[in-house]
């Protein structure tokens, strides 16, 4: 009995171990217990060959699905018809799609919705023929778009639209599958302007096409690029939808914190060399534009719906929330998941460009912001959009400190764009040209401002 009594200190002791251990466990990462399970094979697709996949790419080919028990296939899909056909039959898990084929193809009935988002404003330029200067000469022209319903053909809409060109009568709008078509055919004569983004902006702004306008100025939130799944996936394969954005939210980190690795991610699936297409593609998109928190935007889709509306009642009575599901991603903010995985790599705002884009055409571009009609569906002001988030326990908020008599010194945020600026300051984002003009020395282009660049913010005065 004595023995009996000496040994129970021993047996609780090793009791009390395993709970621990078990409990320990039961609190790791996923990304921990991924590796003793076989990996889940998938197919994803990507619906260009653009910047606006690289979070995607880079978390791929850097092993952050493999990390999370995930070996993905992914497939490139120029049809946002298709992907979401591919979704509703399961042939595909995830889509890094643009968001006005996710919401069409709900209205007609498909169980697609969008659980992140992954650009949340217009990233494009209208690049013309080298004889157009004004808004006005398009007239009788044609202009091309990816295809019909696509985000290329929302932005051109809504650009001629704001300009007073009458898309429907005064202008022939084409279809041309891709961007790197669109470019072509602007070069062949076939159209007299394009719709473009990164990097064939950026080739066409080489070959000399003047840009007349850019719709990042604007500051519209917009559901440009998210990340689609169906709701069917979410209800019976939770643990699948939250190891895939565990893994993509990796992968955003990575991009923004490892310039040259990333990079030469993009040489891979951009298909080209090109230090100024890669470091412009890099600085305006993964830099400036990708969320580290990739929530998506009501009201961006609410934009959508808007534009949608003018032809279809069915959008015209339809909800932002009815295409949304944003339950992953306030579950991995809300557990504090993303905010470790910032803390575990430097800040954003640190990183600066290494070389210097050339310099914008010097041809006579017309500001959005001057347009006099309204814009599409009626909306009068777009809003500025904060398209990033900084991370937990970055204290460090933007410094704004007297420079001069009348000027401030700002310290660029993520997600800060002129014209954000222009409303902040003076409660009018067309001011965005006062401070551009007032930074001339540092910003190459409008849309040349990265995080940490100290621009200086000019007494408001009376002009507009």
């Amino acid at each position: 009995m004595g023995k009996h009594f000496k040994s129970m200190p021993g047996r609780f002791a090793l009791l009390m171990t395993v709970t621990m251990f078990s409990a320990v466990v039961m609190m790791l990462p996923s990304a921990s217990l991924a590796a003793d399970r076989p990996l889940q094979k998938i197919n994803v697709a990507y619906s260009s060959i653009s910047g606006n996949q690289a979070a995607l790419w880079v978390s791929q080919d850097k092993g952050f699905f493999r990390k999370y028990g995930l070996e993905v296939q992914a497939v490139l899909i120029e049809s946002g018809t298709t992907t979401a056909q591919a979704l509703v039959a399961s042939d595909i898990s995830f889509a890094n799609v643009a968001g006005p084929a996710v919401i069409q193809s709900n209205l007609r009935g498909a169980d697609t919705v969008i659980i992140a988002g992954v650009i949340n404003t217009l990233t494009f330029q209208l690049y013309t023929e080298k004889g157009i200067t004004r808004p006005d000469q398009f007239k009788g022209k044609a202009v091309a778009v990816t295809r019909y319903g696509s985000a290329t053909d929302f932005a051109m809409r809504y650009a001629l639209d704001k300009y007073g060109v009458d898309v429907n009568k005064e202008v022939t709008i084409l279809q041309m599958g891709n961007q790197p078509a669109q470019l072509a055919a602007l070069e062949a004569g076939k159209v007299q302007g394009a719709m473009l983004s990164a990097p064939t902006s950026i080739r066409a702004k080489k070959m000399g096409f003047p840009m007349l306008a850019d719709l990042q100025m604007l500051g519209l939130e917009y559901q440009h690029t998210s990340i689609a799944t169906t709701r069917a996936l979410l209800k019976s394969k939770p643990d699948l939808a939250r190891d895939f954005m565990r893994a993509y939210i990796e992968g955003i980190q990575y991009a923004k914190t490892h310039r040259k690795e990333t990079i030469d991610v993009l040489v891979k699936y951009l298909r080209t060399d090109e230090k100024e297409v890669l470091d412009d593609t890099y600085e305006s998109i993964v830099l400036m534009l990708m969320p580290e928190k990739p929530y998506p935007t009501l009201k961006g889709v609410q934009t959508i719906l808007r534009e949608l509306g003018a032809k279809d009642p069915v959008a015209r009575s339809a909800k932002p929330e009815q295409f949304v599901d944003a339950s992953v991603i306030k579950e991995l903010d809300s557990s504090g998941f993303i905010d470790r995985v910032y803390k575990s790599a430097p800040m954003v705002a640190k990183a600066q460009p290494k070389s210097e884009p050339a310099a914008t055409p010097a041809v006579a571009k017309v500001p959005l912001s001057e347009a006099k009609t309204k814009p599409v569906g009626g909306e009068e002001k777009a809003k500025p959009v904060a398209k990033q988030v900084p991370a937990a326990g970055d204290k460090a908020q933007a410094s704004v400190s007297v420079a001069k008599p009348g000027s401030q010194e700002y310290t660029v945020k993520a997600g800060d764009t002129l014209s954000r600026l222009a409303d902040q300051f003076y409660n009018a984002p067309n001011k965005w040209e006062k401070i551009y003009e007032a930074n001339r020395d540092l910003l190459k282009n409008p849309n040349y401002i990265y995080v940490g660049m100290k621009l200086m913010i000019p007494a408001d005065g009376k002009s507009s």
